[in-house]
């Protein structure tokens, strides 16, 4: 497929830098064989995370000179209160410095050791704060998010039956809130349909239990709708992400995704009294509730973000963007989640490598295999990051997916890079059965592909 002209002119460049093969060799051995431990000049094409590391527009940072820094009530405070009001419509927010702590302040308002929380894919900071209090983050998507190959046009949908049985099993008095993640990023950055939404908002609701949304690629998730399902092919983004926002009783966000902007988050709700503990809980660990960990310019930028992520020449280069890398990665021979996601493509590890048992880390094998091949970091999502010991048996329990993430950067990189990635690719496929596992030589309890150490086989 062609790839799609930029919606936009590039007026600021930064320099990168390809180092020799013997160096990225020496620097992937001092880091531990683990990409979060490398350099940003150790770095030619960053894929690791589309978290933080886009382009700011020129509107953006004409808003940080606008940045008040007064502690308490700032202008900018404001600013981003009627943004966040304007498009997401709940009574009350409070900004924090990014998606992790809005998860944090949620969880230690409302989870208690052995309850549990559903969703149809937790990612990994909402997984690890929920299980920091002592809870059991539990994944209810349809079984079609298992096969990459199937292209079912909204993978990231939770099973409606599942999670019925689910609730009847536990109790709905052991589930403090239940969770949506949209776009679905453990499960290959896949849509949730407004039906789908509708229909888990229900089964909440009736059993009085909060619903919350992890919202950090909305925008995304609204033009995909837009885009495949029935009925709202001529409605705008904003009109489908109000709507999707009013079946919630509140929000996680993340705005380093979809708002563009390089720090920042949001926590909203429209329970006035878990917002006063909330107020709180953000007093203790982030700062006052109009600044929440950020300062003032940084508020600024995320409400210009804010509406910038949602307009759709914008929203239509994104998703074909990644629908390019995608398609120039099937044509090289390697199978990645379809179709393809809004944020990053997702690179199959098991068919890739599949003579690499999970035990043994495939995913994370591919991603090293990647970075040596052609200073590309990729991010593994797969058993490092997920494999875990079953509370009750102790044994390992590891993911379905075995996934290396390719996350691009929103207005960052252009069409000679990802022809650049899909040919690292290419070369990378004609020797895999070369490629050697892994072994964990250091790892902590939670988020270990943070800052784990490794050891090739």
């Amino acid at each position: 497929m062609p790839h799609p002209p930029e919606p936009f002119r590039i007026k600021v460049t930064e320099p990168i830098q390809l180092i020799p093969r013997h160096e990225r060799e020496a620097r992937i051995r001092t880091a531990g064989y683990n990409v979060f431990a490398l350099r940003a000049e150790d770095i030619f094409i960053d894929l690791l995370t589309d978290s933080g590391t886009g382009a700011m527009s020129h509107d953006q940072w004409a808003a940080l000179m606008h940045g008040d820094e007064t502690y308490a009530g700032a202008r900018s405070f404001h600013r981003l209160r009627a943004a966040v009001e304007d498009i997401f419509g709940f009574k009350f927010f409070v900004p924090t410095h990014q998606g992790r702590a809005a998860e944090n302040i949620l969880c230690a308002a409302l989870v208690k050791p052995g309850q549990f929380v559903p969703s149809n894919m937790h990612f990994d900071t909402t997984d690890a704060n929920i299980r920091a209090r002592g809870g059991r983050p539990t994944n209810l998507v349809i079984d079609e998010a298992y096969d990459p190959a199937i292209p079912h046009p909204f993978k990231g949908n939770m099973d409606i039956g599942k999670l019925r049985v689910f609730i009847e099993k536990v109790g709905a008095g052991n589930i403090p809130l239940g969770m949506m993640t949209i776009t679905n990023n453990a499960g290959g950055g896949q849509p949730i349909s407004m039906e789908n939404l509708k229909a888990v908002a229900a089964v909440y609701r009736s059993h009085k239990i909060p619903f919350f949304i992890d919202a950090a690629r909305y925008a995304e998730n609204c033009y995909f709708i837009k885009l495949r399902e029935r009925g709202h092919k001529n409605r705008s983004v904003r009109e489908i992400a109000r709507e999707l926002f009013g079946l919630a009783d509140g929000i996680t966000m993340s705005a380093k995704k979809d708002a563009i902007v390089n720090i920042g988050g949001l926590l909203c709700m429209n329970d006035e009294k878990l917002f006063e503990n909330v107020k709180n809980e953000l007093i203790l660990r982030e700062g006052f509730p109009t600044y929440g960990g950020l300062a003032g310019r940084d508020l600024d930028a995320m409400a210009v973000g804010l509406y910038e992520g949602l307009e759709e020449p914008y929203l239509a280069y994104r998703l074909a963007q990644t629908a390019y890398l995608a398609s120039r990665l099937n044509e090289a021979g390697l199978a990645t989640i379809q179709p393809a996601g809004g944020h990053a493509v997702y690179v199959d590890a098991l068919n890739t490598l599949s003579h690499i048992p999970q035990s043994d880390f495939p995913g994370q094998a591919l991603a090293i295999e990647l970075y040596l091949e052609g200073g590309i970091r990729a991010c593994e999502i797969g058993s490092v990051m997920f494999a875990h010991p079953d509370p009750e048996t102790g044994r390992m329990v590891y993911p379905k997916l075995e996934l290396v993430r390719l996350a691009i950067p929103r207005r960052t990189y252009t069409q000679s890079h990802l022809d650049y990635v899909a040919d690292c690719f290419a070369r990378i496929k004609t020797k895999a059965s070369s490629i050697r596992g892994y072994k964990l030589s250091y790892a902590p309890e939670l988020l270990r592909h943070f800052t784990a150490r490794f050891e090739p086989l």
